[in-house]
Parts: structure tokens; sequence; C-alpha cells
């Protein structure tokens, strides 16, 4: 919120993990620190509630903070489940506050030059959209743990290049997905995937290429591919905003997710601004004044969702699958692979 300070102030923080929240509160300044979210609830300085907990509690905490008459922007993926997510666009729209989605894709700079240019029809007939996104892993365990997370690279990261290709190409209708998933290298550490390609067929004729992938050293790697019958654009979201750097005794921090920083890097300089966070709060707090209109919101989520599930049932059976897809009985998106394999 530093990065924003003319619309909206950081006033109260909670974290389960004992001392978590008080450190963090200390380093940064916020007046408020709290072990339980549902203390911070009762604040009233608390206008909105940035949901960052594992996606295995995503839901709960929404409908508690919407219950308590708070906005929320909740992190991607928006939940586990679609009945989760129904359940969180219900208690929001009854409550009258906002539920808003984190996805960053959409207002990260040169992202949203690219789909400017499209939509100016610099490209003619986009009909393939390409979004990788690849790193050595995540950083917290319960990302590994498919109980807390309901699935591996796909839910991780996959979730971004779904709602990427969905939002560049004008929010069309989903028409079917196709994926092939896999654990590649990190069988020892998840039984979630670690690797996969997801196709998505639009309505409107368009494609849309998901890669995710948790095998690659060296820190994040972000890139889309937009194609067109009158042209086409590269976007390569860190790696064109870095500084080709060689270091024999390394120093302190590259990117996102690098391990190390002797020999060759790449150092980024505004990343969180290259990522598009401080937009994507400034917009979000905008909305709850009033003042802009959401551009990512709970059905957007909620798209998203179906999808993933539909990733995991194709890769689990092998198939393309067609939309809508709401099967019932689902505990978690990636028990649709396991059960697909059986």
């Amino acid at each position: 919120m530093k990065a924003i300070p003319d619309v909206a102030e950081l006033v109260a923080v909670a974290s389960p993990t004992k001392g978590n929240a008080a450190a963090f509160a200390q380093r940064h300044g916020v007046p408020h620190a709290y072990t339980d979210y549902r203390e911070l609830l009762k604040n009233p300085d608390v206008e909105m509630v940035s949901i960052t907990a594992p996606n295995r509690r995503h839901a709960q905490i929404t409908i508690d903070a919407a219950k308590a008459g708070k906005h929320v922007v909740c992190e991607k993926p928006l939940c586990i489940t679609l009945e989760e997510a129904d359940a969180m666009i219900d208690a929001c729209r009854k409550a009258g506050v906002l539920l808003l989605y984190a996805e960053e894709l959409f207002f990260a700079p040169k992202y949203v030059k690219a789909k400017q240019l499209a939509d100016e029809g610099a490209f003619g007939r986009v009909h393939l959209v390409k979004q990788s996104e690849k790193h050595s892993g995540p950083h917290a365990d319960w990302f590994w743990d498919v109980a807390q997370s309901g699935g591996g690279a796909v839910m991780d990261l996959g979730c971004h290049g779904i709602a990427f290709c969905w939002w560049f190409l004008g929010k069309p209708k989903v028409q079917s997905v196709y994926s092939q998933m896999a654990t590649q290298v990190h069988r020892d550490r998840t039984e979630g995937e670690d690797e996969a390609v997801t196709i998505i067929e639009f309505a409107s004729g368009a494609v849309g290429m998901v890669e995710s992938s948790w095998n690659r050293p060296g820190g994040m790697d972000d890139c889309i591919e937009v194609f067109g019958d009158k042209g086409q654009t590269y976007a390569d979201m860190l790696m064109g905003n870095a500084l080709p750097t060689y270091s024999e005794v390394g120093f302190g921090y590259a990117v996102e997710k690098a391990a190390s920083t002797k020999g060759w890097t790449y150092p980024v300089f505004e990343e969180q601004w290259n990522y598009g966070f401080p937009q994507e709060m400034r917009h979000f707090a905008r909305c709850v004044r009033g003042w802009e209109t959401p551009i990512s919101d709970g059905e957007t989520g909620r798209t998203v969702q179906e999808v993933l599930y539909a990733a995991y049932a194709s890769a689990g059976q092998g198939r393309k699958i067609a939309l809508p897809f709401r099967p019932k009985g689902v505990a978690k998106p990636i028990d649709l692979w396991k059960w697909g394999q059986e």
C-alpha cells in the first residue's frame, strides 16, 4: 500500500503463525496485528481485506469478511471448488460488498499494451494467444500440499494463463479445454503436477495455450505471444526489463525465484510494477470508492475455476472436455486428474 498512499492505507494484518503478523506490522509500520483474522474483521478502520491465505481457506475467509461488511480482494485461484466459488459470490452480493479477483496479469504494463494494440486492430483477427509462466517452484510449503492448494502448477500458475487468454480475447465463452499434466521433477515433494500444457478453445474460434512449470531454475519466466491474421507481438514480462549481469561473488537479489546470483543473472528493476501489483491494488481501491468498475471480480475467478476443473479432468481422461462443465462431488480439482488415471 505504500506504493499507492493516495488511495489506500494498510491498517491491519493477520496471520495464524505465531509472531508473523506482529513482525510484519513492526517492519512496515502497520498499526494493528492479529493472530485471528476474525478479530481483524471487527476493526472498524478496515474497509477492504486482501486474502493471501492457502487456497483451502479462501472461501470461508471471504464469506466471513462479507458478513462483516468488508470488501474482499481474493488471491488466485479464487478457491478450491465451484460450490465454494458460488457461495463466495453469493455472500458478497448479499452483503453488498465487492468480491475482487487478484489477477495481476490484467495490469502488467507490457501485457496491457499488447491488449491495447490488439483492441485497436493491430493484429487483425487474433486467433492464438499463448501465455507461459515457469519457475523452480513455490516458496511456501502449502503450495506443494494438494490438500491445501487443490492441485499443482496449474492451480498455482495455470490459473494466470487461463485468465489472461480469456481476458485478452475479450472474455469470450469457453468452448473446450484440453490439458496434458505430469509430475516430472518434484515427486518427492508433491502429488501434484509440476508441468502442464493447457489448450483452451473459445467460441470465437480463437485458441489459448497455457504453459505452466515448476521446473525452471534461474528465476521467474513469464511471457506472452499473440498471433493474428494481420500481425503478431511478443512480450517478456521480466527479461526485457532486466540487466544482463555477471558476478563471480554474487549479490543480494536478482528476480523472484532465482536461487543464486553468481555467474550470469538478470536482475530486474521495478519488479512489482512490471508484475502489475501496485496498479492492481490502485484499481481495486478505486473500485471500493466507486470511482472505477472492476475488471476482475468473483465471476472472473469462477470462470477460471471451471476451466481448472476441465483441465484436470482432461488430463485424467486424456480427452478434450466441453464446457459448461460442473461435475458433482469434487473435493479438489486435482482429484479429477487422479480419478481419471484409475
